[in-house]
């Protein structure tokens, strides 16, 4: 395959707006969004539906153009360009295999309109398909593929025309959640090995999590925050990111104290400690105690914070998930290796205790 150096993508102030025809105030998509891709990086847009995130990509792929701001892939501006003087290709959702053409055509499609030499074609479909693990496929119908298979096939047609930036949108939503593992670690394989700048769209916090050097949370148009997938989880700058990248359970409290390293609060009678606030978090305010299930211990009556009722155990191999009824709602408690420990039974009381290096303070707002 043709090697190419890699390049950067970068959004200043793009905000993407949708004329509304019957009179209503226009929708926007995508609301000053800026960002940059380093050159090598595979960066995941994550939010809910409607967020921005697949409009997003769409501009950089240049299906879609910017009401305002600018799109760069390395030091070119695209963003007026059409998709085809664009050096990217895109996976869609839906493979979009020609039906009629082998496996082989289907791959060669992009370097034939391109009218390259059919001895190079040849040699680079059969890299391709190896590169994807379908070096004997090449004469087969996608009729006659797994649903995981198109998806490779549709992977190597993207790939073989050595794009700059490869974008992704939704495309392993079709498969099933074993093959979806099995396609995740598969293309950030190939996207390591090629060293090619990716923008991958999902709406599922484990494909974001496991797949990207960068998330970028998206809400309502607005990137909300953009970091590594281990800043995401643990560091979230508000209960929306919080919530939306991990499970979690958000406790009303009252600052009372800060010394430079520790936060002291108060939840309901009891004073709770945290190593962590979001940045807008204040000694006085009304906050929210953010507590991810593995932040959480299960403890004798009495000897926690917060007292409550076991209501379900759900075994998982390597953990457990207790689901416990307390003053504050239903709190989930994950207890890691429960061979080892004690796992108190559905209808014991018990008493739920914090970590406070795992714990972390965020505004009171649903934002």
């Amino acid at each position: 395959m043709n090697e190419k150096k890699s390049v950067s993508v970068t959004l200043e102030h793009v905000t993407k707006r949708f004329k509304d025809v019957k009179g209503k105030s226009d929708v926007i998509a995508v609301n000053d969004s800026n960002l940059v891709i380093q050159p090598g990086e595979l960066v995941t847009l994550l939010g809910p539906s409607g967020c921005g995130k697949t409009t997003t990509l769409r501009m950089i792929a240049g299906f879609e153009l910017p009401s305002e701001g600018k799109i760069f892939i390395g030091n070119e501006e695209v963003t007026m360009l059409p998709p085809n003087k664009r050096d990217t290709a895109t996976m869609f959702q839906s493979y979009g295999l020609f039906p009629h053409m082998t496996v082989f055509d289907n791959v060669a499609y992009g370097l034939k309109l391109r009218k390259v030499p059919v001895e190079e074609i040849k040699v680079r479909v059969e890299e391709t398909l190896a590169m994807v693990g379908l070096a004997d496929y090449g004469d087969r119908a996608p009729s006659k593929l797994s649903g995981g298979q198109q998806q490779r096939v549709a992977l190597a047609r993207s790939l073989i025309v050595a794009p700059s930036v490869l974008l992704l949108d939704e495309p392993l939503s079709n498969l099933d959640a074993l093959l979806r593992e099995q396609m995740r670690v598969e293309i950030r394989k190939i996207q390591k090995t090629l060293g090619i700048t990716a923008v991958y769209v999902t709406h599922d916090r484990v494909e974001a999590m496991s797949l990207s050097d960068r998330v970028v949370v998206m809400k309502n148009g607005f990137v909300r925050q953009i970091g590594a997938p281990s800043e995401i989880y643990e560091a979230p700058n508000s209960r929306f990111v919080a919530g939306f990248v991990g499970k979690a359970t958000f406790f009303p409290v009252k600052v009372k104290n800060h010394d430079g390293k520790l936060w002291t609060c108060i939840l309901g009678d009891k004073e709770v400690v945290a190593s962590q606030a979001g940045e807008n978090v204040a000694v006085g305010d009304e906050a929210v105690l953010m507590a991810r299930p593995e932040s959480l211990r299960v403890v004798e009556p009495g000897k926690g914070h917060i007292e409550g009722t076991v209501r379900m155990n759900v075994y998982l191999g390597n953990s457990l998930e207790a689901f416990i009824n307390t003053s504050f709602g239903e709190v989930l408690v994950q207890i890691d290796d429960p061979h080892a420990k004690k796992v108190y039974p559905e209808g014991a009381k018990i008493s739920i205790d914090f970590a406070p290096d795992r714990v972390r303070l965020l505004e009171n707002n649903e934002d």
